[in-house]
């Protein structure tokens, strides 16, 4: 187990590991070139100063790394050193042209974080039940290794362990396209009336959630993974000229749609692995104190296991919609079994 950590960089990734190493009682230092932001970070924090860190995390920009190597290891030579970049070929690169060993360093990345950056944005929960890649190299020590996978699984994240240049490719395709295609949806609603943004819906706020990020932060990203996100622009650019000769033919249309919704499945579940069909069951409330909280109680009563949660209420309406995603027993006898004492339970749906 890690006892003394320092970690480069107070942002959103530095200080959210800061908040969660503190709560559980150990030694954490932060250290970053913005006072600002890192009186604000050890406020939330309660730094400490760690004079010879067991373990020392680089959370800063790409385009620092090699000057923080560089005076970190020299500082100390007999610390374990980790990096949270987002991508993985060029921190190894970096490392080896410096002069810390290989050795003594691991990479990682969190698959975490938020479209808004900063200490401000930090949470101690950030990394719960999310995936931590670590990307080690042959030279790696295993000693090393091992205290990086303590510290993500203190952390309460889940270990994967890739090559960085497979990681490079996987990251292309789930995180970097995604934050290239939100910022040139939401680039497309500049110069649009007031009145027509007022009809906009889920729809839109969930594909341009990701628009909203830092643009300092991607484009290091994204440029330096260019090669992997090239290939993938263009197969997106051959799909959007598809769609362009298609608009004459439903048919093709809805074949394109089908494709898009084929691959959305695809994706894991919450906890990962295979994505669960789950059963939804809709109950009327009405909208008073106390009613979520009365049947997550019979939930808990039953032993009943609740997935996912949507309500619907407008503002005046005196009851809301409110539907349970639930595995197909517990949506059965949640259903029986609210029916039984009252409660407005519309029919189950898949």
């Amino acid at each position: 187990m890690v006892h003394s950590v320092r970690i480069v960089g107070a942002g959103l990734i530095g200080t959210s590991i800061a908040l969660a190493l503190s709560a559980k009682k150990i030694a954490v230092e932060l250290v970053d070139v913005d006072p600002v932001g890192l009186a604000l970070a050890c406020d939330l924090v309660g730094c400490v100063a760690v004079s010879e860190p067991e373990l020392i995390i680089f959370a800063t920009p790409l385009k620092a790394l090699s000057e923080v190597i560089e005076e970190q290891y020299h500082l100390n030579p007999n610390s374990t050193f980790m990096d949270v970049c987002s991508v993985k070929t060029e921190p190894v690169l970096k490392v080896k042209a410096s002069s810390l060993p290989l050795n003594s360093f691991v990479g990682t990345h969190p698959m975490a974080g938020r479209e808004v950056g900063g200490a401000e944005s930090a949470r101690g929960d950030l990394f719960l039940s999310r995936s931590w890649i670590i990307t080690p190299t042959p030279e790696s020590d295993p000693s090393a290794v091992a205290l990086v996978k303590d510290l993500i699984s203190e952390l309460g994240a889940t270990v994967i362990e890739m090559d960085a240049a497979e990681h490079d490719a996987a990251v292309a395709r789930v995180s970097h396209l995604p934050q290239i295609a939100s910022s040139l949806l939401a680039a497309q609603l500049h110069n649009i009336p007031d009145k027509w943004l007022e009809l906009a819906g889920a729809g839109l706020r969930d594909t341009t959630r990701i628009a909203a990020s830092d643009e300092k932060l991607w484009k290091e990203i994204i440029h330096s993974n260019a090669d992997e996100i090239r290939e993938l622009l263009i197969n997106l650019q051959n799909d959007l000229s598809e769609m362009i000769e298609s608009l004459p033919d439903q048919e093709a249309i809805a074949a394109i749609i089908a494709n898009g919704r084929q691959g959305r499945a695809k994706i894991p579940g919450k906890h990962g692995g295979k994505a669960r069909e789950y059963t939804y069951l809709p109950i009327v409330i009405d909208d008073k104190p106390g009613q979520l909280g009365a049947i997550f109680n019979e939930c808990a009563a039953m032993s009943v296991n609740v997935e996912d949660l949507a309500i619907e209420h407008s503002p005046g309406q005196l009851n809301a919609l409110i539907t349970l995603a639930l595995s197909d027993d517990d949506a059965i006898k949640l259903s029986n079994h609210l029916s039984s004492i009252g409660w407005n339970v519309h029919p189950i749906r898949k």
